[in-house]
């Protein structure tokens, strides 16, 4: 069972840059068939759904970095203010 969440643990890592991609790819591409008005805005639609999907993937990427920079998994922030 270890090595199944250690699986989950490197894949939940694959979503955030995953989303990214896409809404680059979208945004570069003019929005695909999403964009219902000529000269919308390519921030709208579908690009905009994977942005808001890559930030929403992000805490995976964000407890890397911050194991990684030496804090304590389960830290509490507001323990050491008086």
């Amino acid at each position: 069972m270890t090595r199944a969440k250690d699986y989950a643990g490197w894949l939940s890592l694959a979503a955030s840059p995953s989303f990214a991609v896409m809404a680059a790819m979208t945004a570069l591409d003019g929005g695909g068939l999403c964009l219902s008005a000529p000269g919308a805005s390519p921030m709208s639609g579908m690009t905009g759904m994977y942005l808001l999907m890559s930030i929403f993937h992000l805490p995976p990427w964000l407890r890397l970095i911050a194991c990684l920079a030496g804090f304590p998994r389960n830290s509490n922030l507001t323990e050491n203010n008086p």
